[in-house]
Order: structure tokens, then C-alpha cells, then sequence
């Protein structure tokens, strides 16, 4: 069983979630606030030592066009910057409507579920991290 950990990336905050490969499946971790517009990298490097994934795996977002958002240049720089500080592979994946499926699913949880403003982005992290999982043969 192999242990990976998700991000949903944001300008302001970054969505982390922890998943493995027995069950395929993730769940959310926390979402951190950037600080000035940067990832909290003593945060994450916390986490990642916590954790020790084997991979990380990036949401990319795309238009519904197939074309990439303008600023998915942001998230290529997160991603390489995760792989220079820690030395793991990452790999993007396909987020399209990830936060959209999040807010949808705690819409219906119980309220304490739902109560943080920021659930969305762990969740999203979350639903990125168990597409990649799926995909794996």
C-alpha cells in the first residue's frame, strides 16, 4: 500500500488531502492559507514529513474548452516547486469541476461536516487525489 497526498491549488489557499492505493480512496487533510500570495511551505513540508507520501498528485484546472485557466501557470510553478523542496514526483491531473462536486457534497453532509468555509478546498483535494488513484492500473 502506497501513501499519496492531493492538492488543490489556489492563489490564497491550497486544499491538501491524503489517499492510498489498497482502497483507492482519499480523504480530506486541511487547507492552508497562503501567505502573500505563498504557498505555506513550513506547513506543508510538516505534512509531507508527517505523512510520507510516495507521490504527490496536483489538480490543473482546465476550461470547459480543454484549454488550460490563465493563471494554470501558478500551479505548474507549485508543482515544481514541490518536487524541487522535497524530492518526490508529482503529478497533475485534470481538476475540472472538482470544487464545483466538492461544494455539491457538503451541501448534502451533516452540518458539522460543512462548517469550516474552507471544507471545500480539503474536499477538492480530495476528489483530485481519488480521480488519480482510479486512473492507476
Amino acid at each position: 500500500m502506497a501513501t499519496f497526498m492531493g492538492f488543490d491549488f489556489g492563489p490564497r489557499k491550497i486544499g491538501i488531502a491524503i489517499g492510498q492505493t489498497l482502497t483507492r480512496s482519499a480523504r480530506p487533510l486541511i487547507t492552508l492559507r497562503s501567505q502573500g500570495e505563498r504557498p505555506d511551505w513550513p506547513r506543508i513540508e510538516a505534512l509531507i514529513r508527517e505523512w510520507q507520501p510516495e507521490a504527490l498528485v496536483v489538480g490543473l484546472p482546465f476550461n470547459m474548452d480543454d484549454t488550460e485557466v490563465a493563471w494554470s501557470g501558478r500551479v505548474h510553478r507549485f508543482a515544481r516547486q514541490l518536487n524541487g523542496r522535497f524530492g518526490l514526483r508529482v503529478h497533475l491531473i485534470d481538476e475540472r469541476l472538482t470544487t464545483v462536486e466538492a461544494r455539491r457534497q457538503l451541501a448534502e453532509a451533516p452540518r458539522s461536516l460543512s462548517s469550516t468555509p474552507d471544507a471545500v478546498d480539503a474536499l477538492a483535494a480530495a476528489l483530485i487525489l481519488e480521480t488519480w488513484l482510479c486512473e492507476q492500473d
